[in-house]
């Protein structure tokens, strides 16, 4: 093997190694959001439900576009008791979730277009590809951290106010 050759195998390595390095900067960040993976908190907004033992206060991600709805929370190490993430759907419909790429266990709400919750699936197992239907048609879906929903006993029928839900519900 000629010097050329052997230098060539090198900086192959070293490229290699870089690009490398930079693909792990890039999916697990620098240390801020630590534990967040590549999907940092983002802007976080005021949300409450309203379930027959009183008023519970979240702070909530809205995922309104189709990158934050089929993001979610996935990647996230940890999710914070009294905060969650608000999915807009765009429209009433049946829907289904599921937990691939995500990490912890959620409290899924599934909401109407009036703010009324419809179902509720309480501890869906991380990273389960299993599907997690609405039941019935819905607009929003309330993502939570277990075992939030049972802490503040939501279940069906119950209300939850937030700006987007208001606006939709016309209240």
């Amino acid at each position: 093997m000629s010097e050329v050759t052997s230098w060539r195998l090198v900086i192959r390595a070293l490229a290699a190694g870089l690009v490398a390095a930079i693909a792990i900067l890039y999916f697990f960040g620098n240390g801020s959001n630590a534990g967040q993976g590549n999907n940092p908190v983002g802007p976080r907004s005021s949300l409450s439900v309203e379930t027959s033992t009183g008023v519970y206060p979240f702070e909530v991600e809205l995922a309104d576009t189709d990158e934050s709805r089929s993001r979610g929370l996935m990647f996230r190490r940890e999710v914070e008791p009294g905060t969650g993430m608000l999915f807009d759907m765009g429209m009433t419909r049946d829907v289904a979730f599921w937990m691939h790429n995500t990490f912890v266990p959620l409290d899924i709400a599934f909401i109407s277009d009036k703010g009324l919750v419809v179902s509720v699936a309480h501890g869906a197992k991380p990273q389960s590809d299993a599907r997690i239907p609405s039941g019935s048609p819905v607009r929003f879906v309330l993502e939570l951290a277990t075992p939030e929903a049972k802490r503040i006993g939501l279940s069906a029928g119950d209300r939850v106010r937030h700006p987007a839900i208001d606006a939709v519900a016309g209240q």
